[in-house]
């Protein structure tokens, strides 16, 4: 869920929050809350012209997960009392919380619905959408996650019945069932072209089923969406790891923050989402990053959780028309300040709202912000732990919200021309139950008055394209014809796919080359959503920019810098692969468009492109060419196994690429041939070798250089120093952690002590050192001096993602204990508590099982003084 992959042990976060007085009170340098535990003193910050206020404790939200606020001010929180990798049902429930006269303190609860691990909310007039995930009643198991919709007609704080599914089985049983849901289907948000956006761990889903009977299965993370009635449903994006919401502007940019695999640094990655775009993790992104769009930046440790595109008048500027980003393991709201560049953006990341494990964040339509936060309740929740704030800005007054439901459609108009993101969904989404020709004509007004600011006319042209449906298609190729709405009414022209053929063709072939890359990315990606053959012609025409390069050898690519630039071929090469141009592409071949081509084939995994690429060798004469074609016939000798949701790649997964399980195909042995003679009459051997290890072809006639997954080191008995004692060990718990929140200790020292308790056998401080255990070179960016000392004296508490016990049995009545740093699809590589490594063969294990202890024994800084404790923490608080 939370993606708490990132804690080093556990995350048990600052101390208690204890509930006795329900306000924050502003305080000068630094800013406090008013009474509370003293934890809290020094964990909680924002600006100065930020009001921020205490709303709910653990009595009512406990373990908060996620949350969302009605635009008429309730707050639907989601309570998950089992965290992140509990696996009982009935631990969770949608509370409802009501602050009547609005002076920032609950008047009144409901329990809205029970369910089970709410992963994201939506709250839109009498109807509660909810991502959740399913148990069964029979077994006591989790059967997967599903999208449902509850509703509340009589507005009375609680559902009128039982909900209703609208996407079902959109996660993986298997891994819910022996992990919890940390790394499934997370936050919901919608987007004012009406679609609900669903952010996708990377448990990826087998056979996702929609209310139409459409089927979806998904390898890895991603966005999928699908319509409120629950039908259309569709990969938007692909290619994350474990995003947890996304963000979306009024003009339809999306934003995530994502992290990248564990035990390697759990490095956040801010990102543009695109349309059909694909961002590579695990396989691409780091060997084959001129495939990819990266993500805008790298900003370090961290574990990125809900977010929400803040666009509401009663905020200052300088917090408004931002995407702000919470990040759990950094205890952090984040502000992202985009810039537009080309047909994507540049970012730069502030800090704004520290709240002790952050979750979740929505706004209301008044301009309430409400945040919840985890507050330490650990992997499994917490009955104690947990709590919501409300931020408003200085001088801030409450507007009351109109009731949209008894609105006409004169005044749901001029709704859609308000300043207020919420306003304007709200008003977009009642104006689509009311009679067709009265919203559609209502909604067009607003699309084509060139007075109102864009956001508002793009706000109404969506709900135009919306209620009218196909008999709005004319005018919105109307729209097409204006600068400022081109690249909108093309988006909207090709939204929905049950329309594509009766949308014309020409206006995205118009824009494809209009000289404004946002209006060409438009089009491309429509091109390939209409289904024409004959837009292939056109896509191939998008020129391929120098920075589509395959990084050197030996060197991770730029998977976290901004390429705006590659936005157009990228998009124009998806679309090539949904139109399965293979003809197109294959008589493109040594063209002017030749490299765009080539590009695209090397996802057309049928015999019709390979037979095309092999004759189209035979015939070359240029030997630059006849590389391309080489290596992209070499990238179609194997294709990723078709997913069953029987398998996962794990925390720590082999992000060697280009697929994780390779198979052979049809055409395999016809490549093979050709590149085997071609490596028998050539002098360049190299080329042949480096193709083999690089696309991992397992051909053995070519050789291949293996990288050094890990070395050895020195052993070192951690049994041994576990049985030593000294101060620490004779200390109780609670009388440690006071004892050394008195002492600064010396990092100097804590360098020495980090080796000689044995730590270094289990984890890295440097990234060019081997990953082992969980990497302590960013620790002090995700966890305070406290956490990490928590973590060290109670290490089964909660155990981090890659560094739990497993117990492997292997054919040859051979057994394996101790923690996986890599797993492919063809091997395991373990570390046992000595050091010692082992690499065993899939193909050779009989069982493996997930133990309940972690691999760093209770009691390793037993022998340790105050001060030598001490010391050791403030060196890893260091390590950032």
């Amino acid at each position: 869920m939370l993606k708490f992959s990132l804690t080093l042990l556990a995350a048990f976060c600052l101390l208690a929050w204890t509930p006795t007085d329900k306000s924050f009170t502003r305080q000068p340098n630094p800013p406090r809350f008013k009474p509370a535990a003293d934890s809290l003193l020094k964990a909680a910050k924002w600006p100065a012209d930020i009001n921020l206020t205490y709303f709910t404790g653990p009595d009512l939200t406990p373990s908060p997960a996620c949350l969302a606020v009605a635009a008429t001010g309730e707050i639907y929180v989601g309570v998950d009392k089992q965290g992140s990798l509990g696996k009982k049902p009935n631990l969770g429930s949608i509370v409802r919380l009501v602050d009547t006269d609005n002076d920032g303190k609950v008047d009144g609860h409901t329990v809205f619905a029970e369910v089970n691990n709410p992963r994201g909310i939506i709250a839109l007039g009498d109807q509660l959408f909810v991502l959740h995930a399913i148990f069964s009643p029979e077994t006591g198991k989790a059967s997967g996650m599903d999208l449902v919709v509850f509703e509340d007609k009589n507005r009375d704080g609680v559902a009128d019945g039982p909900s209703k599914p609208l996407v079902q089985h959109i996660s993986n049983p298997k891994f819910i069932q022996e992990r919890g849901v940390d790394h499934a289907t997370n936050g919901i948000r919608m987007g004012i072209d009406g679609w609900i956006y669903i952010a996708v761990g990377d448990f990826g889903f087998h056979n996702a089923v929609d209310r139409s009977g459409k089927k979806l299965t998904m390898l890895g993370g991603g966005i999928v969406r699908v319509r409120p009635d629950g039908t259309e449903m569709e990969i938007f994006s692909h290619g994350l790891r474990n995003i947890y919401d996304v963000a979306i502007d009024p003009y339809m940019n999306v934003f995530t923050r994502d992290n990248t695999n564990d035990g390697g640094g759990w490095n956040i990655r801010f990102s543009h989402q695109v349309q059909s775009g694909e961002y590579g993790y695990p396989v691409l992104f780091k060997n084959f990053t001129d495939e990819i769009i990266p993500a805008l930046v790298d900003v370090g440790g961290g574990s990125g959780t809900g977010s929400l595109f803040m666009d509401e008048p009663t905020w200052p500027q300088k917090y408004n028309q931002v995407p702000m980003m919470a990040d759990w393991g950094r205890s952090q709201l984040y502000i992202h300040r985009v810039t537009p560049e080309k047909a994507s953006f540049t970012q730069q990341e502030e800090e704004f709202i520290k709240l002790p494990q952050i979750t979740d964040v929505d706004v209301d339509g008044s301009g309430r912000l409400y945040l919840a936060a985890w507050n330490g309740a650990g992997y499994m929740g917490n009955p104690n732990k947990g709590f919501v704030v409300r931020a408003i800005p200085q001088n801030w007054a409450y507007q009351e919200f109109p009731n949209v439901k008894k609105a006409s459609v004169k005044a749901l108009a001029n709704l859609l021309k308000s300043r207020s993101a919420v306003a304007r969904l709200q008003a977009s989404q009642e104006l689509l139950t009311r009679p067709v020709k009265q919203a559609s004509k209502a909604a067009w007004n607003v699309a084509a008055d060139t007075k109102l600011p864009l956001a508002n006319r793009v706000a109404g042209m969506f709900t135009y394209a919306q209620a009218a449906g196909e008999t709005g298609i004319g005018n919105l190729v109307k729209l097409t014809q204006e600068p400022q709405m081109r690249e909108f009414a093309l988006r909207a022209l090709a939204d929905r796919k049950p329309l594509v053929n009766k949308i014309p063709l020409e206006p995205f072939l118009a824009g494809a080359k209009d000289p404004s890359e946002r209006v060409q990315v438009a089009a491309l990606i429509g091109l390939g959503r209409l289904e024409r053959k004959e837009a292939a012609q056109a896509l191939l025409q998008v020129p391929v920019p120098e920075s589509f390069a395959a990084p050197a050898k030996g060197t991770e690519g730029p998977h976290a810098k901004p390429n705006a630039a590659i936005v157009p071929a990228h998009v124009a090469v998806q679309s090539l692969v949904k139109l399965n141009a293979v003809d197109a592409c294959v008589q493109a071949i040594g063209s002017p468009n030749s490299t765009l081509a080539l590009w695209a084939l090397r996802y057309m995994h049928t015999p019709a492109a390979v037979n095309g690429m092999i004759n189209a060798y035979k015939q070359a004469k240029d030997e630059a060419l006849k590389k391309q074609l080489l290596v992209t016939l070499a990238r179609l000798y194997k294709k990723e196994a078709p997913y069953d949701a029987s398998w996962w790649w794990s925390t720590r997964p082999d992000t060697h690429g280009p697929y994780y399980k390779a198979i052979d195909w049809e055409s395999s042995l016809a490549i093979k041939n050709l590149l085997l003679n071609t490596w028998k009459q050539t002098n360049d051997k190299q080329f042949f070798t480096d193709l083999n290890s690089r696309l991992r072809l397992e051909i053995p006639e070519f050789g291949q250089e293996e990288p050094v997954v890990v070395q050895e080191e020195r052993k070192v008995d951690l049994e041994k120093i576990r049985s030593k004692k000294g101060q620490v060990g004779e200390a109780s718990i609670e009388d440690v952690m006071l004892a050394i929140a008195k002492i600064p200790g010396e990092a100097a020292l804590g360098k020495t002590i980090f080796t000689q308790q044995g730590c270094v056998a289990c984890h890295s401080l440097a990234k060019n050192e081997p990953m082992k255990g969980p990497f302590m070179g960013q620790i002090g960016s995700i966890m305070t001096r406290e956490q990490i000392a928590e973590s060290i004296l109670k290490p089964n508490a909660s155990i981090s993602q890659g560094f739990s016990t497993v117990l492997v049995t292997a054919k040859g009545n051979k057994s394996y204990t101790g923690f996986i740093t890599e797993e492919s699809a063809t091997r395991l590589v373990m570390r046992d508590i000595t050091g010692q490594v082992y690499t065993i063969r899939k193909a050779d294990v009989v069982s493996r099982k997930e133990m309940d202890t972690s691999m760093m024994p209770a009691g390793l800084a037993n022998a340790l003084s105050y001060d030598e404790f001490a010391s050791l923490l403030t060196f890893l608080a260091q390590q950032k």
